[in-house]
């Protein structure tokens, strides 16, 4: 069977690997191309663009880039019809997908939908076009299911969040891991010309920093980020790099801190051995919490793209962790509240409130019962999905 999937970010990158995986159990001779990253390419399948060349985020960067998106649409189309599989699979990424979606309709294409766009948070008026163009939908967050149902007279498949079996298989494998530096994927803040030795001989001394994947969220949030070091010189900050962007561009801002530090491809190591953690908005709110590691939200985009957003955006909280929870389980810092003031509060807060430290850990411990109901999330996609593929 032959199949096709679209995906345009780190995280769809990560879970479209492992779908990938898990088909190929199912048919070691599935043929499968795709858009996404390196995860997805060194599962088994042909890469035709990488995920670093198509993510825009917020409203001002889109328009700044919509010739390069309609160019990628275009080439996109030309290469489904040429490659003609038996199931188009999209994940996540709707700006694009949702379009390719609606074309793919026209040309009596069978699609499937892994992990739905956020709907219930905004443009609740693309489920309209959803039900007419995808032939199933796999969700991944709980309430999902219920919203689609009661809101929309929807039925579509609960699969449970395809994040926890991937940390359970990493914790488990790295249990007893070498450091940082041992592994050679510390890359060192150049400004003192010497090796900071904290990774090494205090481990539980480390703060990791999580600024995003593209270039724009990077540049509003990690400068920030970095400030927050100065009032903790006893700890090492870490940050972790985004894969596809160069170090020169991590390396100008990080230049004037001495006790920051940065780890490249090492995410998941990074926070097996963190104190506490500094994470933007996002899938990452959900792999630091799935680690136990306390943390603090951050969010702060362009003034356009922001204020577009408020007026637009219908949810209570911005982080994955506090919806799937339904309540304020980790502190978000939002816009102008994200301030080097507020951020060596709440840093200080998750280092030394033992309270607040328990509470979270416990929230932490049920949102993982929360996702983990359906079992392994990857492999009960891949099975619906073949057998959608087969007719069986």
């Amino acid at each position: 069977m032959k199949y096709y999937i679209i995906a345009g970010e780190a995280s769809g990158d990560l879970h479209g690997s492992n779908l990938i995986k898990e088909l190929k159990k199912l048919d070691s001779s599935a043929v499968i191309r795709c858009w996404g990253g390196d995860k997805m390419q060194q599962a088994g399948s042909e890469l035709v663009k990488h995920y670093r060349d198509l993510a825009f985020m917020g409203f001002w960067e889109v328009l700044k880039n919509i010739f390069t998106i309609l160019r990628n649409l275009k080439f996109c189309k030309k290469d489904i019809e040429q490659f003609q599989p038996d199931t188009l699979i999209l994940v996540d990424y709707p700006g694009f997908n949702l379009r390719i979606a609606k074309w793919a309709k026209q040309k009596r294409l069978r699609i499937i939908y892994y992990i739905s766009p956020q709907v219930w948070a905004w443009k609740a008026n693309r489920v309209k076009t959803m039900k007419q163009c995808i032939d199933k939908m796999l969700v991944i967050l709980p309430f999902e299911k219920d919203y689609f149902k009661n809101k929309w007279n929807w039925e579509v498949e609960y699969v449970g969040h395809p994040l926890v079996e991937e940390i359970e298989e990493f914790r488990s494998q790295k249990s007893a891991f070498r450091s940082f530096s041992e592994e050679g994927s510390i890359v060192r803040n150049q400004k003192s010309g010497n090796e900071n030795p904290r990774l090494t001989t205090h481990d539980s001394q480390l703060i990791a920093l999580l600024p995003g994947s593209r270039k724009q969220e990077i540049l509003k949030k990690l400068p920030v980020m970095l400030e927050v070091s100065k009032s903790f010189p006893q700890y090492e900050f870490v940050v972790a790099r985004a894969p596809g962007i160069e170090d020169e561009f991590y390396d100008r801002l990080m230049k004037n801190y001495l006790n920051v530090s940065s780890v490249s491809g090492k995410t998941y190591e990074l926070l097996m051995k963190a104190k506490a953690a500094l994470v933007t908005s996002g899938t990452a709110t959900l792999e630091t919490a799935l680690f136990g590691v306390p943390q603090v939200v951050c969010y702060k985009g362009s003034w356009l793209s922001y204020q577009v957003g408020r007026r637009l955006v219908k949810v209570k909280y911005i982080s994955l962790v506090n919806l799937i929870m339904d309540k304020l389980a980790v502190k978000e810092l939002i816009q102008q509240d994200m301030n080097e003031r507020n951020l060596v509060s709440e840093l200080n807060e998750l280092l030394k409130n033992e309270q607040r430290i328990s509470q979270m850990k416990t929230d932490y411990e049920a949102l993982k019962s929360l996702l983990h109901q359906k079992g392994d999330a990857s492999a009960a996609a891949a099975q619906i999905i073949h057998r959608f593929t087969s007719g069986k």
